[in-house]
């Protein structure tokens, strides 16, 4: 399977298995299979063809050479022509094709030039144009070529026809161009007399319209001054009556003016004075009333504060009274306590309690009796006569009890009443 494609300018018929009857493709695309079907490709180019016809002879028996330009193609977009084209000229090149056209064309146009005669086509190539492309239009279809354009490019004749034609009608051309220039200038001479007669005649109507013209407005402008004086004489009347009132109105308007410089006067002094009490009010009432309360305020205070101080101390007293009461009722159930257990214990162990009490109060003895031997700062011996070696010794031995009395002190203070009242009882 293969796949082909072709341009705008070209078109492709796809012949042979499944393909009855042939596909025409004009610009496009299609898929092939190879050995059962066959491609084949048909230009859709602009053909230019130079249509000439020599010395074919006009209805008046002139012979004249033609020569025309055509532009034909085979119409691609309409299937019908396209599908007559390819049986006609499958196959057929470009060149080929182009000649079968022209030979057409050119029969096409000897025919007409026939049936017209020289001056018919040399005056009016559009109408052996169109009669032209008309007949070979109607012919060519059949064949699948549209005619696109005819134009008739040259027409002349060895015989000197033509330029008889043009001689023929230079002079006449030169005769009417002689006669319309002396018709001109006829024409000229007897336009510039009308003119000059019509001249004349504006000119005195001129004239005269203006001398009508002077009188109507000599006329007018007397009536006008008579007009424009009255006016004068009434706006000047006008004017001081105007000037009159003007002043009467300005004098109105003055005391109009101090009537409410006045009123203006009264109510800046009635605002002045409400200003004033404002001021007074803000500068003394309100600052003694401000004062007042703030007194008051302060007195409230300072009351509610005594009110709360004294409830403060009274709570406070009371909270003491009864830590204190708690405190004493405390302190006395305990050494009621200790007292109903020192009477158990001496009631239980006699003698040891007894020595419990002596230890208990013997520190205190021996603190008083050491105090002023403690605070001694010299001691003197005083014989009676003995022996100085008995003095001596005396008076050691008092300096040992006074050293080793403080040191017995802090002993006996440091002594736990527990361990003597077992010791007492092992006693």
């Amino acid at each position: 399977k293969m796949f082909y494609t072709c341009g705008p300018n070209e078109a492709m018929v796809v012949s042979g298995f499944g393909r009855s009857p042939p596909l025409m493709i004009a610009g496009g695309r299609v898929f092939v299979f190879p050995c059962i079907q066959q491609i084949q490709r048909i230009t859709l180019n602009t053909l230019t063809l130079n249509v000439k016809s020599d010395k074919v002879y006009t209805r008046h028996g002139v012979p004249i050479s033609v020569t025309g330009i055509a532009q034909v193609k085979i119409q691609g977009q309409n299937k019908e022509m396209l599908a007559t084209a390819c049986q006609m000229f499958m196959g057929k090149s470009e060149g080929e094709i182009a000649q079968i056209a022209l030979e057409t064309l050119e029969g096409h146009q000897r025919a007409i030039i026939a049936h017209l005669t020289v001056e018919e086509i040399y005056q009016d190539r559009k109408k052996f144009s169109e009669q032209v492309f008309k007949v070979a239009s109607s012919d060519l279809v059949n064949m699948g070529i549209g005619v696109v354009s005819y134009t008739l490019k040259d027409v002349h004749d060895d015989q000197d026809y033509l330029h008889s034609l043009g001689k023929a009608r230079t002079a006449q051309v030169q005769k009417d161009a002689r006669i319309g220039e002396a018709q001109y200038k006829r024409d000229a001479v007897i336009r510039e007399a009308h003119a000059m007669q019509e001249k004349v005649s504006a000119q005195y109507k001129n004239e005269i319209e203006m001398a009508k013209s002077q009188r109507d407005y000599e006329l007018k402008k007397a009536a006008y001054d008579v007009e424009v004086n009255t006016k004068k004489a009434e706006s000047e009347m006008a004017y001081q009556l105007q000037v009159a009132k003007t002043k009467q109105r300005i004098e109105e308007e003055k005391m109009q003016v101090q009537v409410v410089e006045r009123t203006q006067q009264i109510t800046l002094q009635e605002q002045e004075i409400i200003r004033k009490e404002k001021e007074l009010e803000a500068k003394v009432k309100k600052p003694a009333e401000a004062e007042k309360y703030r007194l008051e305020r302060l007195a409230e205070a300072q009351r509610l504060q005594l009110i709360m101080e004294a409830e403060a101390e009274a709570e406070s007293i009371r909270m003491r009274g009864e830590a204190e009461a708690f405190a004493t009722e405390a302190k006395g159930r305990a050494e009621a306590e200790q007292m109903a257990k020192k009477a158990e214990a001496f009631k239980q162990y006699k003698d040891g309690a007894m020595v419990d009490m002596l230890l208990e109060k013997l520190p205190l003895m021996a603190e008083e009796i050491s105090k002023p031997l403690t605070s001694a700062k010299k001691v003197t011996m005083v014989s009676s006569g003995g022996s100085e070696v008995g003095a001596a010794k005396l008076a050691g031995e008092v300096l040992d009890i006074m050293t080793r009395l403080p040191v017995a002190v802090e002993k006996l203070t440091g002594v736990d009443i527990a361990q003597v009242c077992c010791w007492s009882m092992c006693v």
